[in-house]
């Protein structure tokens, strides 16, 4: 039933077309799945937060990184929520890329992902959702309110893996202290 509902009576639900008899009523209020971070601030290097940067919806390179937010490292980022297998796999994939550029922030200090390389990562990602059943022609939680998909990973975990396993070098560059 999508109709919206007029009343509830003890015997079921009204809406302004019908009448449904029901023994049990689930009222889900839902929730806001493509709202990543909040109630959280978090402040970029220009003085940008990120839920300014993300108001069209979240997007974080590997679903780990964000131009101009040195050094902010993300766990089960935007585009990692998986339905085919586990959730532990994807975050360990995390923390091994993570771990693969704490010797660069150590070396030179603060680092964050190149906007160029967001902007290929978008769009591998958009090309890969558009062939997803979520890229269909359908409303659900998975998208904001244009369309995008910013929860879902759209491909096999092992490719995650490749991808993650990557050296960070090409896709991140130094900016200079604080």
């Amino acid at each position: 039933m999508t109709d919206r509902i007029a009343r509830v009576t003890p015997k079921g639900v009204h809406t302004a077309e019908s009448a449904y008899e029901v023994d049990t009523i689930v009222y889900a209020t839902g929730f806001k799945s493509t709202e990543f971070l909040v109630p959280m601030e978090v402040v970029g290097r220009e003085g940008r937060s990120l839920g300014e940067r993300w108001k069209d919806g979240a997007e974080a390179y590997l679903g780990i990184s964000v131009p101009g937010f040195p050094n902010l490292f993300m766990l089960y980022g935007p585009n990692t929520n998986l339905g085919h297998n586990s959730i532990i796999f994807m975050i360990e994939c995390q923390v091994a890329h993570i771990m693969a550029c704490l010797p660069h922030v150590g070396a030179s200090g603060p680092i964050e992902v190149r906007p160029e390389a967001m902007a290929a990562w978008r769009r591998q990602l958009d090309v890969a959702m558009s062939r997803m059943v979520w890229g269909a022609g359908c409303r659900s939680w998975y998208k904001t309110a244009d369309g995008r998909i910013t929860n879902n990973w759209p491909g096999p975990t092992t490719l995650y893996r490749r991808l993650t396993a990557r050296p960070p070098e090409p896709a991140y560059r130094a900016v200079g202290p604080g």
